[in-house]
């Protein structure tokens, strides 16, 4: 399905009596309508309503782009439980031709989320049918391999590719080390090294952002996203603040989820800063992430061994051996109490 704004009449007229809506050549293609949507579209529904994409979410509003329009519409879908998936960025909707109210959330290809800030309870939504995570990060002092060994639990948890990209390799002597560092996180992960500002070192990234394809940027505040998102445009459009010197941490900038479009044909998936990642139903993620942990463990002597100075523990012996670290294990005991890990943390019976 390849609607265009011939094929997408019905919206066009609606579009006369709507200020908000305004007209543009995007197909369904170009924003990254595959067969895994449109099996889930009949031939009937589409006779009275057509799909869109969430591009941004503000307060009470979310701003959706369909098949040659884009306009704003409210976020609320009629007869939806407080309980039920509510529409984030990335999203595909259908929305009713004529009152533009949308009547339903696609079912997604993968859906990045966190427990809410202040309410562990509560699961915020980050965003949904991505194809590569852009994992952000800063060659400063603000670099932590714990916060990026927490971002690759969340990425592997959706089964989404991740890359970590290195920013600021203009205010260092030695990039390498932290690439370095981060690439001992986890075996065969890709890592880049780049200038966010210099479109020259960012320009291996495009290989990411081909049409339809859509990349998400998390990272913490003042590593350097929004002003990546501005690199790959070839804009300056979107706000950026100096880091704190002292620290080398940075101020929220980007303050809504919202989708920027490439030259490539691909979209950036913009977030707000992260300062506090508490992951929630991670379990299989941080399987991926901790598997040599979690491979040695295996061979424990005791299955509810946790790992200290239990006799017999295969991992303490792997780190006297160096061929685990002290610190990772930290990560992972950290990870347990929060009671991510209970899952996979200790060895099974055999």
């Amino acid at each position: 399905m390849c609607l265009t704004r011939k094929t997408a009449s019905p919206v066009a007229k609606k579009a006369l009596a709507a200020p908000d809506m305004t007209m543009i050549d995007e197909t369904l293609d170009d924003l990254g309508w595959t067969a895994f949507f449109k099996a889930q579209v009949t031939d009937e529904e589409l006779q009275h309503s057509h799909p869109v994409r969430v591009m941004a979410v503000h307060r009470g509003k979310i701003a959706v782009t369909g098949a040659g329009v884009q306009h704003s519409i409210s976020p609320h879908i009629p007869g939806a439980l407080p309980s039920d998936d509510h529409p984030t960025v990335g999203d595909w909707l259908m929305v009713d031709n004529m009152t533009l109210q949308p009547t339903r959330v696609l079912q997604r290809m993968n859906l990045f989320k966190r427990r809410a800030p202040g309410d562990p309870r509560k699961d915020q939504m980050i965003a949904a049918n991505v194809d590569t995570l852009f994992i952000v990060a800063s060659c400063n002092q603000d670099f932590s391999s714990a916060r990026l060994e927490r971002y690759l639990v969340l990425a592997r948890e959706v089964g989404v590719t991740p890359v970590v990209v290195l920013t600021k390799t203009d205010l260092t002597d030695t990039p390498q080390q932290f690439a370095a560092a981060a690439r001992a996180i986890e075996p065969g992960l890709r890592v880049e090294t780049i200038n966010g500002r210099d479109p020259a070192s960012a320009v291996g990234l495009a290989v990411y952002c081909g049409k339809g394809k859509t990349v998400a940027l998390l990272g913490s505040s003042g590593v350097g996203k929004s002003t990546l998102v501005n690199t790959l445009r070839g804009s300056d459009s979107i706000a950026t603040q100096a880091i704190r010197a002292s620290d080398d941490t940075g101020r929220h900038t980007t303050t809504v989820r919202e989708m920027h479009r490439l030259d490539q044909g691909g979209w950036l998936l913009d977030t707000p800063g992260m300062r506090e990642l508490q992951l929630s139903d991670a379990g299989s993620g941080i399987a991926e992430v901790f598997d040599d942990f979690i491979q040695v463990a295996q061979e424990c002597r005791f299955s509810n061994c946790a790992h200290h100075s239990e006799p017999g523990c295969a991992v303490q012996a792997a780190i006297a051996a160096g061929t685990l670290t002290p610190d990772r294990l930290d990560r992972w005991h950290q990870l347990a109490a929060a009671d991510v890990v209970a899952p996979v943390y200790r060895r099974r019976r055999r």
